[in-house]
């Protein structure tokens, strides 16, 4: 005679701790719930796993990355011409099986957005990601695992369930690397890389850099924006030049901005400009008089030096940061694995492909093609007014 089958045993509030321990968020399940959509069913178990219901939660992650070989960092859907780092991140999602293979497509389904849009060739130690995925167990190393080296989640932290990265992002902050022969002037100095900048040469850049700080209109600093949109005023905190340093054979320095958020190529003009005066092919009042109206040639320096540092989370880690259910994205425990990666991934792409290539001293030999003063004098003709400066806009949110 056959046995009876038995009936499935309750679930008890013991068999719901156990579950909560396995998805790795002890003790928060409960806070989160309320404000979340119904955890949904993974139809097939990634790496070997039995199919089983998992939370769907919004959380943000830390990426760093080295930009060298990519276009970018946001994804163009039905484009595989040029490869981006969101391509590289969304398949690693995918496979993981941290998102549907549905969401991979159309982003949208999983709420995704970035701090910033970095251009191609730019890299980040710090750029920050919100997305809505399912908590795998271990779901840190199994995206990582499908990850190439030079890509790294460093952090994953729960948020709120209308998170923004964007759009909660109150600053970023870029560093641009470079060698310091591109300050060389160029009838007196050397022109290569047994060039070392003077004390005094770092005190004229450092002068000229500070002339970017407040409330400036930059439309000049990127394309396609006209001088009286309103997303042109940008406001930029902090900006300046830390002493330079050697890297096999070369010295190097390295600008750091802060703002509040930053256009298309804006950094790489800011710095192209202040080259190109330290240089002495631009006159020294070409970058006040770039505020104004007219037209003016600002040159882009190369994309390989500019790294996205770190992004701000100033006015969120105020309201939510120590309400006892969430964390404040100050990232603070992950700073010594960030510095890692850019002295492994970041700075080495930067040296060598300076030593092999000779982006920047390409570059360099394109400067004496601008009429600057043709430009200045434009610049300085009647009718230029320069637009009264307001608190600094979040405008389009477009970064370099």
């Amino acid at each position: 005679m056959a046995e009876k089958a038995e009936a499935p045993a309750p679930v008890g509030p013991r068999q719901e701790q156990d579950r909560k321990a396995r998805s790795g968020w002890q003790g928060r399940d409960r806070a989160w719930e309320d404000a979340e959509q119904p955890a949904k069913k993974l139809k097939s178990g990634a790496d070997g796993e039995p199919p089983r219901k998992l939370p769907k939660r919004k959380i943000v992650m830390l990426l760093a990355y080295s930009g060298k070989g990519y276009h970018g960092m946001q994804r163009n859907i039905g484009s595989s011409q040029f490869k981006t780092i969101e391509d590289d991140l969304v398949s690693a999602l995918v496979r993981s099986g941290c998102i549907p293979e549905n969401h991979g497509e159309d982003m949208r389904k999983m709420s995704f957005q970035r701090c910033a849009r970095t251009d191609k060739g730019v890299s980040a130690a710090g750029q920050v990601v919100s997305l809505k995925v399912w908590l795998i167990d271990d779901i840190l190393e199994k995206i990582n695992s499908h990850l190439p080296s030079h890509i790294r989640i460093l952090g994953l932290k729960r948020v709120t369930g209308g998170f923004n990265s964007k759009n909660r992002c109150d600053a970023r902050t870029y560093v641009y690397m470079l060698p310091t022969f591109a300050f060389a002037h160029k009838d007196r100095d050397v022109q290569d890389e047994t060039y070392r900048l003077s004390a005094e040469t770092l005190r004229q850049v450092n002068r000229l850099l500070a002339c970017y700080e407040g409330t400036h209109n930059f439309h000049n600093f990127t394309s396609q924006k006209g001088p009286r949109e309103p997303s042109a005023q940008r406001y930029v905190l902090d900006v300046f030049c830390e002493e330079p340093f050697e890297r096999d054979g070369m010295e190097f320095a390295v600008i750091k901005v802060k703002g509040q958020s930053f256009m298309t190529h804006q950094i790489r003009k800011m710095v192209g400009l202040v080259v190109a005066i330290v240089k002495g092919y631009a006159p020294e009042d070409l970058l006040e008089r770039s505020w104004g109206e007219a037209k003016v040639d600002v040159p882009k320096a190369p994309g390989l030096g500019l790294v996205l540092e770190r992004v701000h989370f100033e006015t969120y880690n105020r309201r939510f940061g120590c309400d006892g259910l969430h964390e404040p994205l100050d990232w603070a425990r992950e700073e010594a694995e960030a510095a890692a990666f850019k002295e492994q991934h970041i700075y080495p792409t930067i040296t060598s492909t300076e030593r092999h290539e000779r982006s920047m001293a390409q570059w360099l030999s394109t400067l004496p093609a601008h009429d600057f003063s043709a430009t200045a004098h434009a610049a300085a003709s009647p009718g230029a007014k320069v637009p009264s400066p307001q608190e600094g806009s979040g405008g389009d949110g477009d970064s370099d």
